[in-house]
């Protein structure tokens, strides 16, 4: 297909490019978009992986505590997303089109509320000093991060406005955020911990403030290229404000909307749930350290393998057919290790490699599917709702991460497993049995029915999109 965009010669995107010539989508777009993937990874990995345990292990505060700042954190981030994502969409547009203005502000709020987070000094407050102060700052990430994230993510569909090349943004977006978590995954524990007389590892609050310098430096610099290297084409002028109740009304009817967003929480639910389990399988039901070691490689490794063949198949039989296949193909591999009780770690880690390379599949075309839900709502309601409709998805993603985090919980409750202030792994025959199934059965439930939705109830086919990219062509082009 060839490329689909506002043309150089129309007043919009001339315009948002200063007056200048709007050049082609190529190599820059995909490497400018990774590169933002690639800062935002090294604020967020750092979060993700040390937050909590510097609450705990460096602050002192009691984990409970720890754990509901966290969650409410995330619960405000979802709200944060839908009011930024509208807030994009109403705006008028600015130098360089209607979200590179957003990501040029709100990049410093964001590097900046990464330090704010691991401040030194706040070691030396009260505890309630503590607790108020990380429940600001995490607030403040919270917002910054929706400020940043939501333009940054609704950008894919302004920068094309062809299928095919969203696709590649979308792979270039998941390598960009590979290489992002494995440098704060795999380089930084050796940095931020050190080792005591006992042998015991420390985590050293003033080390990870200096490396939290470090990756802002890094995300500042990976911000710049990605700001300077993509283009924004897909240009619409909202000349009249939709009032609120049109748009929510336009959203519930949107079928492909609707239909991705439930798939996609049946999914995010079955991959939080696997990865949660996973240490629990390896460690516990299995006792190897070295194949758990491999299995959390499986979260780097398959972006890699995956991206030079995703945008073939999906250009040679579409997006929704490959994924689904692909999850179809999970689900029974995991059936198959139910039925198997595969005694082996090693055999087990092989099989849910293939189990993971299945489903990866729908994490790197995730934002492609999102870009042509865009395209779809535009084509089906004639509304350009590009920051809304992709802070809706990321509020459904946050708020089903939240539900999973406390569900995963509740399912080691109802099986017996006994917790432990000695570091013992030592459980019962029912534990272990149990703590299988819910590793193997819950994904296979939950990766078939988000097939079965993707096969069945979301309308965008390789041929419906190619009839939504032909209609939007002409209306785009009319309205500029």
């Amino acid at each position: 297909m060839s490329e689909i965009q506002v043309n150089s010669g129309d007043s919009l995107a001339v315009k948002a490019n200063g007056g200048k010539p709007i050049p082609k989508f190529g190599m820059r777009d995909k490497i400018g978009y990774a590169f933002g993937d690639v800062g935002t990874t090294f604020i967020m990995g750092v979060l993700a992986s040390f937050e909590s345990i510097y609450f705990t292990n460096v602050l002192g505060i009691s984990p409970a505590i720890s754990g509901t700042i966290i969650s409410l954190t995330t619960l405000v981030g979802a709200f944060t997303d839908v009011t930024v994502g509208r807030m994009s969409d109403v705006r008028k547009l600015g130098k360089k089109g209607r979200f590179h203005p957003w990501i040029r502000v709100m990049r410093w709020p964001l590097v900046l509320s990464l330090l704010i987070m691991f401040f030194p000094v706040v070691r030396s407050f009260s505890m309630t000093a503590k607790i108020a102060y990380i429940g600001f700052a995490s607030v403040f990430y919270a917002a910054s991060l929706s400020g940043f994230n939501i333009p940054y993510g609704s950008l894919a569909a302004a920068i094309s406005s062809d299928p095919d090349n969203r696709t590649s943004l979308s792979i270039y977006r998941t390598v960009g955020s590979t290489i992002g978590a494995g440098g704060t995954g795999f380089i930084i524990p050796y940095i931020v911990y050190t080792t005591a007389k006992d042998g015991s590892q420390i985590l050293s609050g003033d080390r990870l403030f200096l490396c939290s310098i470090g990756c802002v430096v890094i995300a500042m610099i990976c911000y710049t290229v990605m700001y300077t290297l993509t283009t924004e084409r897909v240009l619409v002028e909202h000349k009249n404000r939709v009032k609120a109740s049109t748009l929510v009304a336009s959203l519930f009817k949107d079928k492909a909307l609707v239909s991705f967003l439930v798939a996609e929480l049946v999914i995010v639910c079955s991959t939080s749930f696997t990865s949660f389990l996973t240490t629990y399988l390896f460690t516990v039901y299995y006792h190897s350290k070295e194949a758990l070691s491999i299995a959390l490689l499986f979260n780097y490794a398959e972006a890699i393998l995956l991206s030079p063949f995703a945008k073939f198949l999906s250009k040679r039989f579409g997006k929704k057919e490959v994924v689904s296949v692909s999850l179809f193909a999970a689900s029974a591999i995991y059936f198959i290790i139910y039925l198997a009780k595969v005694s082996s770690p090693w055999i087990y880690l092989v099989l849910s490699f293939f189990t993971a390379l299945c489903f990866s599949m729908f994490n790197i075309m995730v934002w492609a599917f999102m870009t042509d839900v865009i395209d779809y709502h535009q084509f089906s309601t004639g509304l350009r709702e590009d920051g809304t409709i992709f802070s809706v998805n990321m509020f459904g993603r946050k708020m089903a991460q939240t539900a999973m985090g406390i569900l995963s919980g509740l399912s080691l409750t109802y099986i017996g497993y006994q917790a432990s202030s000695t570091g013992s792994t030592i459980q019962s025959q029912s534990v272990l049995n149990g703590l299988y199934t819910l590793a193997t059965m819950i994904p296979c439930v939950l990766m078939l029915v988000g097939a079965l939705i993707l096969t069945f109830w979301f309308p965008l086919s390789k041929k419906k999109l190619s009839e939504v990219a032909a209609k939007l062509k002409v209306l785009n082009k009319s309205e500029n």
